[in-house]
């Protein structure tokens, strides 16, 4: 941090501290006060022109209070004492207001006090808007001379966020943590054979500056390019009907997210969620059987959620409520494993909390919500997954996707995507094959993992009002067996 950023931070860590003591004045059963310094930057460039950007700082802190059973969240940017006082007495006369069939209760969590950062080299702050800038031109520039009118439309976005939080409660819990975050977006139109390929492409991570020249993203941005201008002039449409496929890390990725992750969420399974981001069908699963006797797909199934990943989009070590983040194991050997619990939901369950409690800023509350999902890699190569497939494709990637608002019928459909005959991977392209199937039928269908992995950044959103937060998915690449393929 300046000087700057350290004084404004400083002193407003009082002020959360401030808000505690309030509370506790007031024989609150629990308050808790999370206040974030947010500095953000971002650009958008259209076929190499700026569109707009600029620089925008926060101050915040958001408060909840769970008194009598009753769960308030409020916010505020107004950082004066006396404004934030009122604040605590504000939740507290809403907390007894209310009156709930149901009381709110937290899990029982140990106390922490600590501090945690993402490693970086080079803020983003320290780099001079022009040069920021000249580098994304050149990026759009290499994308024209690569590719010339195969590439008419280029859409650039970039995200560039400084992120530092202090969380307190009266518990005793202080965290601490500092979130240096890089976020690209690509939106790009190829010209082809059958029409046109739209592709919408993110990479993100956690770093400095230094972030862009170490992953080569100007690379990345022209590989992803290039793919998606071959399946628009090469890929051709085929009934394929019933055959084996092997999907990506990243469509293997999107798959874990959207028909695991999210109906892993427990209150979404309970049915907080119910009119905002829809439901889950576990709840149907979890009335014959509890976890670990539910079976939800072939043994070789395994997914993993992990905060804890190293560079990943959704990289945290302790959560929204001062919860030690751990890796999180979904669905193991099949079987339906674990949820995604925040302190409330997990009390429900009769569990503790595993550290999903996420919130996108200082305005929203914490929610359950995912942060890097994933199949656990397995023992293959990708040419030992197609080499005893007579029939079947490779989907490299997905040009869009869908799924109902209880995450299990769901339909994804490839982009580049390359027939396997006779147990090789093929050059022929085929055209936007659809790959629709319930969660089960996708999971049911597995019988084997690549032991390399890749992973993609995305945006989770969820929640009312809204929040998006960073995540990754991905995994080892995923063979599925006798998939009955649209066309």
């Amino acid at each position: 941090m300046n000087t700057e950023d350290e004084d404004i931070f400083t002193n407003n860590l009082k002020l959360a501290e401030l808000i505690i003591e309030e509370g506790q004045k007031s024989q609150l059963d629990y308050i808790e006060a999370r206040y974030i310094h947010l500095r953000a930057e971002g650009y958008t460039l259209r076929n190499g022109l700026i569109l707009g950007g600029g620089v925008t700082q926060s101050d915040g802190i958001g408060i909840r209070v769970l008194h009598n059973g009753n769960l308030v969240f409020l916010s505020t940017a107004n950082m004066k004492a006396e404004s934030l006082r009122e604040l605590v007495h504000q939740a507290k006369s809403m907390a007894l207001a209310s009156k709930r069939k149901n009381p709110i209760q937290f899990s029982e969590e140990k106390a922490v006090e600590t501090k945690w950062s993402t490693p970086y080299q080079i803020k983003f702050k320290d780099i001079p808007v022009e040069q920021k800038q000249q580098y994304f031109i050149d990026m759009d520039k290499k994308l024209l001379q690569e590719f010339g009118e195969d590439l008419p439309n280029r859409t650039i976005m970039v995200n560039l966020s400084h992120e530092l939080k202090y969380i307190c409660t009266n518990e005793g819990s202080k965290v601490r943590s500092e979130i240096m975050q890089p976020i690209i977006h690509t939106f790009n139109t190829a010209m082809g054979k059958y029409g046109t390929e739209q592709r919408f492409f993110g990479i993100g991570g956690t770093g400095g500056w230094e972030w862009f020249e170490q992953q080569n993203i100007i690379q990345s941005v022209i590989n992803d390019a290039k793919t998606m201008i071959k399946a628009a002039k090469f890929a051709e449409p085929m009934k394929l009907g019933k055959i084996d496929v092997i999907v990506s890390s990243e469509v293997a990725g999107i798959m874990a997210h959207e028909n695991v992750g999210h109906p892993s969420e427990a209150d979404r399974i309970l049915g907080r969620e119910g009119a905002q981001a829809g439901e889950s069908f576990y709840i149907d699963l979890l009335k014959n059987g509890n976890l670990g006797e539910v079976q939800l797909g072939n043994p070789e199934v395994t997914i993993m959620e992990d905060p804890t990943i190293p560079g990943s989009s959704g990289y945290y070590l302790y959560d929204d409520e001062c919860v030690k983040a751990r890796p999180r194991t979904l669905i193991k050997d099949g079987m339906l494993n674990e949820l995604l619990l925040n302190r409330e939901f997990a009390y429900k369950f009769g569990l503790q909390s595993n550290a999903a409690a996420r919130a996108e800023t200082f305005e929203r509350e914490p929610i359950v919500r995912m942060a890097n999902t994933y199949f656990k890699p397995g023992s293959f190569t990708l040419e030992e997954l197609a080499e005893d497939i007579k029939y079947g494709i490779l989907m490299n990637s997905f040009t869009e996707w869908n799924i109902d608002d209880r995450r299990y019928q769901s339909k994804y459909v490839g982009l580049e995507c390359y027939l396997i005959q006779n147990g090789e991977i093929t050059e022929k392209m085929v055209r936007r094959p659809i790959l629709e199937l319930t969660t089960k039928g996708i999971l049911g269908s597995v019988d084997g993992v690549s032991k390399s992995t890749g992973y993609s950044h995305g945006t989770c959103g969820k929640g009312d009002p809204g929040q998006g937060v960073p995540v990754w998915m991905g995994g080892g690449q995923v063979r599925m067996r006798g998939i009955q393929l649209g066309d």
